[in-house]
């Protein structure tokens, strides 16, 4: 017969102990893992958006490369060189701002605590305070 086998009028106090022991040890474990997946999911989020906010200092650097090409094409050449040069880094420089957009909007999705964690603590809390009463 194991422990779980008997109902808990039948147990005895050695019984129950045990089976608390090891009702506990298992929520201990699965509040690890849940807590666990969310970090990882934070964990993504905070990843997309490093990734775009470097993407958006690339696309800058490149913006001002294509700016300094823009001058030297306007000391070379008349107008239409350089003006088409601006027009580029001014495009270059509208996708940077889309890029850090993402990017922060990304990072500002990654929660501080594992709510859904902290949530299932207090209810587990409220349940043992509840059974005791």
């Amino acid at each position: 017969m194991t422990v779980e086998s008997k109902s808990a009028a039948d147990a005895s106090i050695g019984e129950l102990m045990s089976q608390l022991s090891a009702q506990t040890s298992r929520l201990v474990r699965d509040e690890m893992r849940l807590a666990q997946k969310e970090f990882q999911e934070s964990a993504k989020h905070a990843g997309l958006g490093v990734g775009l906010i470097s993407v958006a200092g690339v696309l800058s650097v490149l913006g001002l490369a294509t700016l300094i090409a823009a001058a030297v094409a306007a000391l070379s050449l008349v107008l239409p060189v350089w003006a088409a040069a601006v027009i580029m880094a001014a495009v270059v420089f509208v996708a940077a701002g889309i890029a850090a957009l993402l990017g922060r909007k990304q990072a500002a999705e990654v929660a501080p605590p594992p709510k859904v964690s902290v949530e299932s603590v207090k209810a587990d809390i409220k349940e043992v305070k509840d059974a005791r009463s």
